[in-house]
């Protein structure tokens, strides 16, 4: 595909203000000629027009262009040599023999052609012009100023060109570069973060896990050691989660498996019971569930649960009783939960909706983000609020 002729309008205006101009010579040198029109004449002024006309498509065919105009200088040569006094198409015989259009393909040349076919094209339109065999001092000022110039003009032109670009691409390399050294940057504190959640958090947890554990077989009555299980069974699900969120953090490659135990939960939490407790304080949640969730890694599927859980939370803040819908979609490569609700059905409660931080989808968002998805929220039109999130099916954990 071509390269366009001009992109803006001010492009457009300098790329045929020449034509324009060779056009208006063109026509005043055909107004002025008192000499008459045979045949050849008649000829050598078609051929003439037809290369103006070639001026807008110069920038396209330079090289075909610059050929014609040769071919048009040697072909006056060879007629006023063979049929000299019999035919002039109106030169003086000092006058250079050229066509009016060669300054600017001359120009064009050097500029839209290679860097050496285009100056050896301009140095054989200057040997016909200048004619070393037959030359004179005005015609070595006529090849001068209308070969040499413009084609000195081009080579300007192109070099200055061709140094601008080669600034704008070291200008942009150095970003590209500065861009990945804050990648690195980043990189390198996550997973120093990772570590030291790591070391810190897990011992504790665990700590409090195994107090759990000991208090649920040695308490004093049912109801203690069953309010110790729950907390051990919940300090077990927040180590798991941990080891998955430390896992992203200091993951940095794509190709290794995570290595999931045998006794880990499943990989998408159950949903069901986030639904039933909004169902019980009143909010009528339906609760949508497509494709198979088997395979979806556990990272994903807590995410996605963590996704409805804020949701719904948020909706019971703020919307009670709002009609809600739940729609969650397991494809192949991804995950996708939108959860949408309508307007409030009930008087919010203003003691509840200022509890929080009132940071809670900033931070859902980036939890998405940290496994690589994305997160929209909104209001709806005509009243309701929705959540989009778009999750990959599989994010590699490092195992800790």
């Amino acid at each position: 595909m071509r390269e366009p002729l001009w992109r803006t309008w001010r492009q457009a205006v300098f790329y045929l203000l020449p034509v324009g101009l060779v056009v208006t010579v063109c026509v005043l040198t055909m107004y002025q000629d008192t000499i008459p029109r045979g045949p050849l004449q008649w000829v050598d002024m078609v051929l003439q027009v037809s290369l103006v006309a070639g001026l807008v498509v110069r920038k396209w065919f330079p090289v075909r262009l610059m050929l014609a105009t040769i071919g048009l200088s040697v072909l006056y040569l060879a007629l006023m040599l063979v049929a000299h006094g019999v035919w002039n198409p109106g030169f003086a015989p000092n006058d250079p023999w050229m066509t009016i259009a060669t300054p600017i393909y001359a120009y064009s040349t050097v500029l839209y052609a290679g860097p050496l076919i285009g100056p050896v094209l301009v140095a054989v339109q200057a040997l016909l012009v200048v004619r070393p065999w037959d030359s004179s001092a005005e015609l070595v000022l006529g090849t001068v100023l209308l070969v040499v110039l413009p084609a000195l003009i081009g080579l300007y032109i192109r070099t200055h060109r061709g140094l601008v670009q080669a600034l704008t691409d070291r200008a942009e390399r150095a970003e590209r570069e500065q861009h990945l050294l804050a990648e690195q940057a980043r990189a390198d504190e996550r997973v120093r973060l990772a570590e030291e959640m790591h070391d810190v958090v897990t011992h504790r947890v665990s700590l409090m896990v195994l107090h759990a554990g000991a208090l649920a077989v040695t308490g004093p009555d049912d109801h203690t050691r069953t309010a110790a299980e729950g907390l051990r069974a919940a300090g077990c699900e927040a180590l798991n989660e941990l080891r998955e969120l430390v896992g992203v953090l200091r993951n940095d490659t794509t190709d290794r498996q995570p290595q999931e135990t045998a006794d880990e939960p499943a990989a998408v939490p159950d949903l069901t019971t986030l639904v039933a407790e909004s169902e019980s304080v009143g909010v009528p949640v339906d609760l949508v569930l497509e494709g198979n969730p088997a395979l979806t890694s556990a990272a994903v599927g807590r995410t996605a649960y963590r996704v409805v859980q804020e949701s719904l939370t948020n909706i019971r803040k703020h919307a009670p009783g709002a009609p809600t819908r739940v729609h969650v979609r397991y494809g192949g490569d991804r995950v996708r939960i939108t959860v949408r609700n309508a307007a409030a059905t009930r008087t919010v409660d203003s003691g509840l909706s200022r509890t929080g931080s009132g940071v809670g989808l900033v931070g859902l968002r980036q939890r998405v983000e940290l496994v690589g998805g994305t997160l929209t929220s909104g209001p709806r039109a005509g009243g309701g609020f929705e959540v989009d999130a778009v999750l990959p099916a599989y994010v590699p954990v490092e195992s800790s």
